[in-house]
């Protein structure tokens, strides 16, 4: 079933999750241990992040070398477990950068083959390796281009002249938005203009970056309102276990933390830490339960010890 189906049926907010295939030469285990963790909870969908390759420098006997690696392959086969195995809507991560526009079409192709109906359309790290375009292949600029080919396929449009009878796909398409606009965006205003684009060219839903201040997520979805922008809007957060966090998540993800949440992690021990981020969590949730949003979906990475803790806390299951 699509995202926006389980959003309009659902007779109460709804819990859902995103992971990370594990990193490249690893196993399955880790994914199989954090699957049977979060399935308890009767999530209708789970994000599965996508990775393309990296560029790293290493230094060597002769110099410094430059290497392309592409760290985190694997989603294609979460994807297969979730949706056939726990019978559970994967929704896979569809990247604009470091992938051809045949590549994703590729992609798209065999995630249709086992019946995936959902995919999040995004931009993708900065690091991705920007790989050189084989001549007669072509690059999706912008994360609007990506919504636009999907759409394409959706309508039996495809890049390969030996798809030209192929059937239309059915993608329900998700997108990211940010509570505290993208980090390239001069504004607010425009960073929410730039997402309107992508839903006038057929994104379904949005789903946020992590925040962790509710009037972040209560201003955007005002704007969004006073934009013209119906689409659902599905608040994403993450629950802080580390003093380490303090440092990585502002830096990698660009959003604030706030005061109190710092200094009451700064002046703790380390094994109180998470006792603290699920709590923050915890009051983040019930705010926004109690006003009517449609859904929380959880960033749990590889870690589902947080969100086990945080289900207990509020008593949902």
């Amino acid at each position: 079933m699509k995202v926006i189906e389980h959003l309009a049926k659902a007779k109460e907010p709804l819990i859902s999750f995103e992971i990370i295939p594990p990193k490249r030469g690893g196993d399955i285990h880790g994914i199989l241990s954090v699957l049977d963790d979060i399935i308890k909870y009767q999530p209708p969908f789970i994000d599965i992040t996508s990775h393309s390759a990296e560029v790293e420098y290493e230094e060597t006997p002769t110099g410094i070398k430059k290497r392309v690696k592409r760290k985190r392959p694997g989603t294609l086969g979460i994807c297969a477990l979730i949706q056939n195995k726990y019978n559970i809507d994967a929704v896979p991560h569809i990247l604009t950068k470091g992938f051809t526009r045949e590549e994703t079409e590729d992609f798209l192709i065999e995630l249709n083959y086992l019946g995936i109906q959902n995919v999040l359309a995004v931009r993708g790290d900065d690091n991705a390796y920007e790989k050189p375009i084989p001549e007669g292949r072509s690059a999706n600029k912008t994360t609007k281009d990506l919504v636009a080919q999907i759409m394409d396929m959706n309508k039996g449009k495809y890049l390969e002249d030996s798809l030209l009878d192929a059937k239309p796909t059915n993608y329900c398409i998700g997108v990211g938005g940010y509570p505290e606009k993208h980090f390239e965006a001069p504004n607010l205003k425009t960073d929410i203009k730039n997402c309107k684009e992508k839903l006038e060219a057929g994104a379904d839903y949005i789903v946020t970056q992590m925040f962790f201040d509710n009037k972040f997520y209560f201003n955007y979805v005002e704007q969004c309102r006073n934009e013209g922008i119906t689409a659902p809007i599905i608040p994403g957060l993450k629950i802080i276990s580390a003093k380490s966090h303090l440092i990585n998540i502002p830096r990698n993800f660009y959003v604030t933390l706030p005061d109190e949440l710092v200094d009451e992690i700064t002046a703790a021990r380390h094994e109180h830490v998470l006792d603290i981020g699920v709590e923050w969590a915890a009051k983040q949730v019930e705010d926004l339960l109690n006003k009517n949003v449609p859904s929380v979906h959880f960033y749990i990475m590889l870690n589902s010890a947080p969100v086990k803790k945080l289900m207990n806390r509020l008593k949902l299951f």
